[in-house]
């Protein structure tokens, strides 16, 4: 993504081919190959076959959109998109796809001053170093809005990070 627009789908294009294809091909193959050569289903209803044959490639193309989102939002996200994909399609029994949504970076952001495309977890724009959340001002890590405290070095945040608890607002004394 460059900045200027984002994308309206997550998904990609290829994934809703390769999702159509499955259904289509499954659709055929239940319908005309699988069902036929059962001989328990000699006596189905004919709409009993049709809708056995449209569920089961249903399931295949719904898992097939799953990785295309996974694959789409991992880059999205800055994360590593191949490495994620190949992960959820190959960890057995849906670890793979779990582990994704537990593991998943937070989404970035553009800058305020340049417009890049940052890092959630970056404290400065590493295009053009504006500070992007508040410091220390001991140790120069960055600071989450409404700690009174550095977790690092223990120093008192500054006064116009700190956010009362009960109201909302600044702290007395910030401006």
């Amino acid at each position: 993504m460059n900045g200027s627009q984002p994308k309206t789908s997550v998904i990609p294009k290829v994934a809703y081919v390769i999702a159509g294809i499955v259904l289509l091909c499954g659709y055929f193959v239940m319908r005309y190959a699988a069902i036929p050569s059962d001989p328990k289903s000699a006596g189905w209803p004919e709409g009993g076959k049709v809708l056995l044959s449209a569920l089961v490639p249903l399931v295949g193309a719904a898992w097939v959109l799953l990785i295309g989102y996974i694959y789409g939002d991992s880059k999205r996200r800055l994360m590593r998109p191949w490495l994620w994909t190949l992960l959820a399609i190959f960890i057995p029994d849906a670890i793979g796809i779990i582990l994704y949504f537990i593991l998943r970076d937070p989404l970035p952001f553009y800058c305020s001053k340049c417009g890049a495309s940052v890092n959630a977890k970056f404290t400065f724009c590493p295009s053009c170093a504006t500070p992007l959340r508040p410091t220390c001002t001991q140790c120069g890590r960055g600071l989450e809005r409404g700690w009174a405290h550095c977790p690092h070095c223990g120093v008192a945040a500054p006064a116009a990070n700190q956010i009362s608890p009960s109201t909302g607002t600044p702290a007395p004394g910030a401006s």
